[in-house]
């Protein structure tokens, strides 16, 4: 029978069943999830998640949850003997146990002609790589929103924008990644940092949205805050495209990039920073 026919008699799933076994954090395989169950808009994983798997008796109390609700089970577990003990037990409970980093490792030891190094959490190792991230955390959360202008020299990323333009968390994902940013809000009733005008080794990058999207984003934070506008100017859309045109202008004084962030998360526009940042670096 053909996958198409196959999916074709059988009942649709609305709610299913995933277990994300790890002998680590888990978070590979929560991130896998969410990204293959994004395209699947019909159907709602219900997430059991058992990290740190590490003993046959961790194991075995998995299994047992697995039994009594069964579904996808996506692993990632290093020592063989507990992998082969999971998997025969998925067959004998007919649920497919789903190593997801298996095509990876392998393509990557065919190619690089190497063993895979089986060490549990290789991926957290206290490398430079590791305090790398943790000192771009610690500058992106120090040069928040508009603070330490003196010192935005010393940072990878500039996030330049008026409020709500998702400066904040776009720098948090930035700084995980091991990227210092900062973030500069344009206030309407105030100038730029004059630091702005002079910065070489940032790259300085404009964000900028829709207005009837701002200003919705604006009226639910007050709603949320319990916080009256005043000067009725804040969520007003008339009021924020002149936000966003003086914006724009100065985005083009300066000749910096622009990323419009109406329809775009935050991993979007993260990513798009990160490739722009590496062409920078390439002199390109």
């Amino acid at each position: 029978m053909s996958t198409t026919a196959s999916l074709a008699s059988r009942k649709p799933r609305t709610y299913f069943h995933v277990h994300l076994v790890s002998d680590s954090t888990g978070e590979t395989l929560n991130t896998v999830l969410k990204s293959v169950s994004s395209r699947f808009d019909a159907a709602k994983p219900l997430e059991h998640v058992s990290s740190l798997v590490r003993s046959k008796k961790q194991l075995n109390q998995v299994l047992a949850r697995i039994e009594s609700s069964p579904g996808l089970v996506m692993f990632t577990i290093v020592d063989p003997e507990l992998r082969r003990h999971l998997e025969v037990k998925c067959a004998e409970l007919q649920v497919p146990a789903i190593s997801v980093l298996d095509p990876l490792l392998n393509a990557f030891a065919d190619y690089l002609g190497l063993e895979q190094t089986l060490r549990t959490g290789a991926q957290y190792t206290l490398d430079e790589d590791y305090f790398r991230r943790i000192g771009a955390l610690d500058y992106t959360l120090a040069h928040d929103d508009g603070q330490m202008v003196w010192d935005l020299e010393t940072a990878d990323v500039v996030l330049v924008g008026v409020s709500r333009t998702s400066k904040t968390p776009t720098c948090m994902y930035l700084a995980n990644r091991g990227y210092k940013a900062a973030n500069i809000p344009l206030v309407p009733t105030q100038e730029h940092p004059k630091e702005l005008e002079t910065l070489k080794h940032p790259l300085v990058v404009g964000l900028t949205a829709a207005p009837d999207r701002l200003a919705q984003i604006r009226g639910t934070r007050l709603k949320n805050i319990s916080a009256p506008d005043h000067a009725g100017t804040y969520s007003d859309q008339d009021e924020i495209r002149k936000e966003i045109i003086k914006a724009k202008r100065l985005f083009a004084r300066k000749g910096w990039p622009v990323i419009n962030v109406t329809n775009r998360s935050v991993e979007e526009t993260a990513a798009e920073i990160i490739s722009r940042l590496s062409a920078k670096r390439a002199g390109k």
